[in-house]
């Protein structure tokens, strides 16, 4: 079982490299460091590779992935603005006008989060909670569950932890195994048994499941979903790092319902 957060956050750095096709050492460097994306067999997923541009900060430097199209527009945004506010408007705005210019807008921005082992514990809910396989998901691929379940992507989906009462489920986390050593989790709970620990008590008994299995997981929000971060914190989880990518002004386009 994994049981530190150094090895955690050491996990995690790497396989960030392998996504942004770059070194480990690269996230300490002093200086932001741009390199040139590509397709690594060990990537997450669901991720499109190779990346246009796709901006990774754990803190101390920026690391961007970036087809080398736009390198040396990327560049000088870098080395025009402060690494924190490289992710915030009205700076961003600055990189959206010139990779406008080529078709390519600002679109995912996301925060992730690793366990902190010394605050990670299994919470308790009052329902029933009960551990879940690849099996039991057949039925449940349903716009209730789509945070903790992917249908486009079932074969990832590798454990989960339901929770019951006398008519059935009632909320569900679930994780899929987006890399060989990081497991991704979702939760969903219906709107009538929210706020009452529900999200919390899946998501810490199955971060600790993962951890059982060796894996690391990690959990992703929108920096404006507010419930969903206040979740990941109360259940043990600590800002880690975020991410930034930009796709084709068709792609969003065609995301936001444009014909």
């Amino acid at each position: 079982m994994i049981d530190s957060n150094k090895e955690i956050f050491k996990t995690a750095i790497k396989q960030s490299a392998i996504d942004a096709n770059c070194r480990e050492e690269d996230f300490f460097s002093e200086n932001n460091v741009i390199v040139k994306s590509g397709c690594n067999g060990g990537a997450r997923k669901y991720l499109e590779l190779p990346f246009d541009c796709n901006l990774i900060y754990y803190g101390n430097n920026i690391v961007a992935s970036v087809n080398e199209k736009y390198m040396d527009t990327v560049q000088k945004f870098l080395d025009r603005f402060s690494r924190v506010h490289c992710f915030e408007t009205p700076n961003l705005h600055a990189l959206d006008g010139e990779l406008n210019k080529y078709g390519l807008q600002s679109c995912f921005m996301a925060e992730y989060f690793l366990p902190d082992i010394d605050r990670l514990r299994a919470l308790e809910c009052g329902y029933r909670l009960k551990l879940l396989g690849p099996e039991d998901f057949q039925s449940l691929y349903l716009p209730q569950w789509s945070n903790a379940l992917c249908e486009r992507r079932k074969q990832l989906d590798v454990l989960g932890i339901g929770a019951y009462n006398e008519d059935g489920l009632i909320g569900l986390a679930a994780c899929s195994a987006d890399c060989e050593t990081m497991w991704q989790i979702g939760v969903d709970v219906l709107p009538q048994y929210r706020r009452q620990g529900l999200a919390a008590a899946l998501t810490s008994n199955l971060a600790i499941e993962i951890l059982k299995r060796d894996k690391v997981p990690f959990y992703c929000a929108a920096w404006s979903n507010i419930g969903s971060v206040r979740n990941a914190i109360k259940c043990g989880f600590m800002p880690a790092w975020v991410e930034l990518t930009f796709k084709s002004i068709e792609f969003i386009n065609k995301t936001n319902g444009a014909p």
